[in-house]
C-alpha cells in the first residue's frame, strides 16, 4: 500500500509542478493577493476631506481650526461660509464630515460656560463617517483640555488614557495581513483539491485510475496529501513575505501555527474534494469552490466581529473552520499564543476535517459504485 500511495502522490504533485501555467497559478496569485490586499483591504480612515463653518472666528475659534487643519488625518480642510454651503458639499459627497462653532464659542469657553461644537457625518459612509467623528472629537477634547488649564480651570471631566496591547499603534496591516494568510490558504486549498477530480474526468484519465491496483481509500489519500503539502508550503511562503516585507511581528511559536495549519488545511481540503466529487468540469469545481469560499470568509470574523452578526447567524460560524484558524494566526503572530489556547482553536477544526473528509469519501465512493 506504502509504495502505491507514494506512487499517486508523487503523480499528483507532478501533475501541478510541472504544468507552468499551475506552477504560475499555486504561486503568483496568491502572492499578489497578500501583497495586495495588505495595501488596499484596509479599515484605516486617511486623507479625508473635512469642512469647516467658523461662525465665531474668535481667537478660541481660530486656533481650533488650525488644529484641525494640522492634524495628518485630513488631506484638506476647508472653509465654507454659511449652513448652507455644509449641506451642499454634504450632499455631494466632497466631505465626509463638517464641523460647525458656533457664534459664541469664544466667549463661552472664556466664561467657563460649555462651549460645544457641532460635527455633521455623511451617513452614507458609515465607517468612515464614525472613525472621523472619533478623530476630530479627540482634538476638540485635546483643545478643551488645554484651554481650561491655560485659564487654570479644572477639566469637567477626568482624563482617561488608552493603552492597545499586542498591536500598540493600531499597525492596521499587522492586523490584517496573519487573516489574510489564512484566507488564501483556504482559497488555494479549496481550489486545487476541487480541481483535481474535475480536470482527471475532463482529461479521461480518471478511469484510468480506477482499473489501477489502487484501492478507493488509497485514491482518497492520493488526492488529499498533495493538496495538504502544497497548502503548507503556501503558508511558509506568506508568513515569510508578513514577516520579512511588511515586519509583521511574530511573537509565538512557528510550530503552533504550523500544528494547527495541518488540521486546518485537512478540512479546506475535505470540502474541496466534496466539491470534486459533485463537479463533472473543471468549471463546474471552480464555482463550486467559490459558492464555499465567499460565505467562509464572509462569516469567519475576518472584516465583521462574529458578535455583531444576528443571533441565528452565529452558530452557523461554529462549522466554519477559517473562523478557528484566524484566531489562531492572529494569536500567534502577534499575541504569542500559549498552546493550550491554539489546542482549543485547533480541536474543532480537527471535529471539521473528520467530517468533511468523511462526508467527502462517503460521496466519492458513491460515485464510483
Amino acid at each position: 500500500m506504502g509504495t502505491r500511495l507514494l506512487a499517486l502522490i508523487v503523480k499528483e504533485l507532478l501533475i501541478v509542478l510541472r504544468d507552468p501555467r499551475s506552477r504560475v497559478v499555486l504561486v503568483g496569485p496568491p502572492l499578489v493577493q497578500l501583497i495586495v490586499f495588505a495595501f488596499a483591504a484596509t479599515l484605516e480612515v486617511k486623507r479625508v476631506e473635512v469642512v469647516v463653518l467658523d461662525q465665531d472666528e474668535g481667537r478660541a475659534g481660530v486656533e481650533l481650526v488650525h488644529r484641525i487643519e494640522g492634524s495628518p488625518t485630513f488631506a484638506s480642510v476647508r472653509s465654507v461660509h454659511g449652513p448652507a454651503e455644509v449641506r451642499r458639499n454634504i450632499d455631494e459627497q466632497r466631505a465626509v464630515a463638517a464641523i460647525e462653532i458656533g457664534p459664541s464659542f469664544s466667549r463661552d469657553l472664556a466664561a467657563g460656560r460649555p462651549a460645544s461644537v457641532q460635527i455633521l457625518l455623511d451617513g452614507r459612509r458609515s465607517n468612515s463617517a464614525q472613525i472621523v467623528a472619533g478623530y476630530i472629537g479627540e482634538i476638540i477634547n485635546d483643545f478643551l483640555a488645554e484651554e481650561n488649564a491655560h485659564l487654570h480651570r479644572p477639566p469637567g471631566v477626568p482624563q482617561v488614557l488608552a493603552r492597545n496591547w499586542f498591536n500598540s499603534n493600531l499597525t492596521y496591516r499587522w492586523f490584517m495581513l496573519p487573516g489574510l494568510i489564512a484566507i488564501i490558504a483556504q482559497l488555494m486549498g479549496v481550489i486545487v483539491t476541487a480541481l483535481s477530480v474535475a480536470r482527471e474526468r475532463e482529461l479521461g484519465t480518471f478511469d484510468q485510475l480506477m482499473v489501477s491496483p489502487l484501492r478507493t481509500s488509497e485514491i482518497l489519500l492520493g488526492k488529499t496529501l498533495p493538496p495538504l503539502i502544497i497548502g503548507l508550503v503556501n503558508v511558509t511562503l506568506y508568513v515569510g513575505v508578513a514577516v520579512m516585507l511588511f515586519g509583521v511581528p511574530l511573537r509565538g511559536s512557528l510550530l503552533h501555527l504550523y500544528g494547527s495549519a495541518v488540521f486546518f488545511l485537512a478540512a479546506v481540503v475535505g470540502v474541496g474534494l466534496f466539491i470534486s466529487a459533485l463537479s463533472t468540469t473543471q468549471q463546474q469545481a471552480i464555482l463550486g469552490a467559490f459558492l464555499f469560499i465567499a460565505p467562509a470568509t464572509m462569516l469567519s470574523g475576518f472584516a465583521t466581529p462574529l458578535e455583531n452578526m444576528p443571533e441565528w447567524l452565529q452558530p452557523i460560524t461554529l462549522i466554519n473552520p477559517l473562523r478557528y484558524f484566524l484566531v489562531v494566526t492572529r494569536g500567534v503572530f502577534l499575541k504569542g499564543m500559549t498552546l493550550d489556547a491554539v489546542i482549543a482553536n485547533t480541536a474543532p477544526m480537527l471535529a471539521i476535517a473528520v467530517v468533511t473528509l468523511s462526508g467527502s469519501a462517503l460521496l466519492f465512493r458513491s460515485r464510483l459504485e
